[in-house]
């Protein structure tokens, strides 16, 4: 699967990577640009990706400032494969950003979000529980405006039946779930393992558009995410949430940002189509698509949602579009549905914004996260990129 856009580098590829150390420069993180002529790092111009996205023009910005040439694009995506200190290679292309989410957007997973809370998080009861959901919602979800009038009508009948849930108010009610996924820093990026909860027996990866906005809520550009889900927490209780999503490399975004400009724009997000892959070890593979034609919720509205009058993100946030996908294909025992294997790969990938690529491992088992914002402040200062303008 190629790393890179379809259209290759017509686009604006910027984005973040670990920069080994040189004889005039300390190892750390530098916001790249990916040019026909090799990788270029901009830290001595913006020594930030949220700093980029807070300029009235990032594209002008990234066009016109030279850099210094780090390697090739071919090095920098194979160096990205199997990621060493020695080497060049992708990391998340955010960094003082907050990582949001938005859940339930599609109608697809709504039902399956209904489904989980039904069961108490046993995968074993969800078969028998998805066809009587099924068959009183039908498809009728897909048409339904969140916070309409029909949207209204909708509840008033399902508590009617008892079957309203928290996931159905935020999916089709008039305030959606925006949720914080992770700690600033804590994604990771394309070609390293992602991290599943060794006590977690029910769980998924969320393929997702991410979209990249600034401090003023102006969306600057989109990326890729996995917003890896453990079902079984989330569906014994809601207040789990932040046990079932937030974990060691429970978050993949990447592999690039491609910034909006005259070849890419939100109406391209709009109506772009996710690929999902995973391919086990066990000879299991699954393959998946949808289309972010059928969310309920704009993108446009789901960035108001989060920020505004009544909260603020001076740093920007990413933020994860929902997903959906909620694989029920089985694997392993007849009505048990889908979860991880440790050594499953993941591909998630969108022909405007490449591919992004993790291997399933114990979120207990993958190197635990240190670098955070006091390591990352420290590391700009020793390489002289801190500066008040």
């Amino acid at each position: 699967m190629d790393t890179l856009p379809v259209d290759g580098l017509r686009g604006t590829l910027v984005g973040r990577a670990f920069l080994p150390a040189t004889e005039k420069c300390l190892a750390g993180p530098g916001v790249i640009v990916l040019r026909e002529d090799g990788v270029y790092d901009l830290s001595t111009v913006v020594a930030t990706m949220s700093g980029l996205l807070d300029l009235a023009d990032p594209v002008a910005l990234v066009r016109q400032a030279a850099g210094w040439r780090v390697c090739s694009v071919e090095e920098l995506l194979e160096n990205s494969l199997r990621p060493t200190p020695d080497a060049p290679h992708l990391l998340a292309p955010c960094d003082l950003q907050v990582i949001k989410a938005a859940g339930v957007t599609f109608a697809h997973s709504l039902i399956e979000r209904v489904i989980e809370e039904r069961a108490k998080g046993d995968p074993l009861q969800a078969e028998m529980i998805r066809g009587r959901v099924i068959d009183l919602l039908g498809g009728s979800l897909s048409s339904i405006v969140p916070g309409s009038e029909k949207a209204r009508q909708l509840k008033a009948l399902l508590i009617q039946q008892g079957l309203w849930s928290q996931y159905l108010e935020v999916g089709i009610g008039p305030d959606a779930e925006v949720f914080t996924k992770g700690p600033v820093l804590s994604s990771v990026g394309t070609g390293v393992k992602i991290g599943i909860h060794p006590a977690s027996n029910w769980n998924n990866p969320e393929p997702e558009i991410v979209l990249a906005v600034n401090g003023r809520g102006e969306i600057k550009g989109a990326s890729l995410g996995n917003d890896v889900n453990l079902r079984d927490f989330e569906g014994r209780s809601a207040l789990l949430l932040s046990k079932a999503k937030d974990n060691n490399a429970s978050c993949s975004i990447g592999p690039l940002i491609r910034l909006f400009d005259d070849s890419y724009s939100l109406d391209d997000v709009r109506k772009c189509r996710v690929k999902l892959e995973v391919r086990g070890a066990d000879g299991f593979l699954l393959n998946g698509e949808s289309s972010m034609t059928q969310i309920s919720r704009d993108p446009l509205s789901l960035v108001s949602h989060t920020i505004g009058a009544y909260h603020q993100y001076p740093d920007g946030f990413m933020l994860f579009l929902g997903t959906m996908f909620a694989p029920t294909q089985d694997r392993g025992v007849a009505g048990s549905g889908f979860t991880h294997k440790v050594n499953d790969v993941v591909t998630i990938s969108s022909p405007l914004l490449g591919s992004l690529v993790n291997e399933v491992d114990l979120c207990d088992r993958i190197p635990p996260w240190t670098f955070g914002l006091q390591a990352f402040i420290k590391n700009l200062a020793a390489r002289g990129l801190l500066r008040v303008s």
